[in-house]
């Protein structure tokens, strides 16, 4: 349920209806941005790139450090209640951004994205204690796939509100966009209450006798965790693997909306249609590959599903027409749940199982960093060339080099270097 829960926010707000509203609040010559000397002139997609790389940046730095600390003191579902109804709120109070303010627009997004972000260390670090290792291929995918479809029914309700609005008593569209938007945080905020109301938390005992504050041993366990890598060979080169090439997958959610406005010139109900098929492609496609990786081990799935992002990513640079987008959409659906699903599975099998928040905020900095520099480049590219399409065709040598490190990961070793007993859980 809470994948249900905040699916909402990465559909609606990272992926659909605000990177569009966003594109309509700054003025179509972009905005003029200075630091001392140096002036730049910026546009919507490039400052809404930079937008997500910042947030996702912050949240970098701090999630290992915090998942240290939520595992030390037992701390998992605090954190993750606070993370969670922090950034619902915030995504509420986006209700109150009307025409012209979207540095109001981008500092609430920023921030709720840190929400959104940092929740995520200590909602995957219960996957390893509700679900046994034969089991977490297709737990994974359960949850990613139940997300596309809560994301997906609440976006449909969103269209029904924006395309409709004046059958509904809303008197303008802009009205009904602010309304579907703040309605993402109440959703997000009431469908996380199952998991604080009934899934339990693993209680894990720690020397009570350490004479030193809880931050402090959050930092003393992130360098500690850091050091340990070493000790886990082929856990360190699935997660810098995953760095790379969630990247360009990362890239695609965020800005495949915004391309789809300012290098096509979509409309919006063309754009928040695709988006809401995707959802519902993305459904049984999570629950396919979940099942593959079952079959052929969840290495080989994930390689296949970034032979298939090569492809997906070379098709979007030739994109012309709303029907190409449409087909875009549905290719994206088809590999975007299982790429992710089996890659947290993956990273579940391959860490030592004392200590799944600690090495699961390492999991969410590679995930972030790949939210970082992803949208940076392609901003940065989207500036320089003028033409978004050249950075939507290089997001593919982030899959190649993914898939080529990947290749150096061996399973079996680390699942078995994964079982043995910690020499830092204290």
């Amino acid at each position: 349920m809470y994948d249900w829960a905040n699916s909402a926010f990465a559909t609606s707000i990272l992926a659909a209806i605000l990177p569009v509203y966003f594109a309509t609040l700054v003025p179509e010559e972009g905005i003029a941005v200075q630091w001392g000397t140096l002036k730049i002139t910026t546009k919507a997609s490039a400052l809404w790139a930079y937008g997500v790389s910042f947030s996702c940046f912050v949240t970098a730095l701090t999630a290992p450090i915090l998942g240290a600390l939520a595992d030390f003191a037992g701390y998992k579902k605090r954190f993750l209640f606070g993370f969670t109804y922090v950034g619902a709120t915030l995504t509420s109070l986006l209700y109150f951004v009307q025409g012209g303010d979207y540095w109001l627009c981008l500092g609430l997004f920023m921030a709720a994205n840190m929400g959104f972000a940092g929740s995520m260390t200590f909602y995957n670090a219960f996957l390893p204690e509700v679900a046994p290792e034969e089991k977490m291929d297709w737990v994974s995918g359960k949850g990613y796939a139940f997300g596309y479809i809560g994301g997906g029914l609440l976006l449909a309700l969103h269209m029904l509100i924006i395309n409709y609005h004046e059958g509904l008593g809303i008197p303008d569209r802009s009205l009904s966009i602010r309304i579907s938007l703040s309605s993402v945080g109440i959703w997000w905020g009431l469908f996380a209450l199952p998991l604080f109301l009934w899934v339990p938390e693993v209680k894990r005992p720690y020397n009570q006798r350490q004479k030193f504050s809880y931050l402090k041993s959050g930092f003393i366990r992130f360098f500690r965790t850091l050091r340990s890598f070493r000790n886990y060979q082929d856990l360190l080169w699935f997660l810098v693997a995953f760095l790379i090439y969630n990247d360009g997958i990362q890239t695609v959610i965020a800005m495949a909306a915004i391309f789809g406005k300012t290098a096509l010139g979509l409309d919006t109900g063309t754009l928040i249609g695709t988006l809401l098929m995707t959802q519902f492609v993305a459904f049984p496609g999570a629950l396919m590959f979940a099942k593959l990786a079952q079959r052929i081990q969840p290495k080989s799935a994930i390689i296949i599903t970034l032979m298939l992002w090569v492809g997906i990513v070379t098709y979007a640079y030739f994109l012309r027409s709303a029907v190409e987008f449409w087909i875009l959409g549905g290719l994206v659906g088809l590999v975007l749940g299982g790429s992710q699903a089996i890659s947290r599975s993956l990273y579940a099998q391959l860490i030592p199982r004392a200590r799944p928040a600690e090495f699961f905020g390492f999991f969410s900095i590679s995930a972030k960093f790949a939210s970082i520099f992803g949208p940076l480049v392609f901003g940065l590219i989207t500036d320089l060339s003028e033409n978004p399409r050249n950075a939507i065709v290089s997001l593919v040598l982030f899959f190649v080099v993914g898939m080529i490190l990947l290749s150096r990961v061996n399973m079996e070793r680390g699942r078995l270097k994964a079982l043995e007993p910690s020499q830092s859980s204290s």
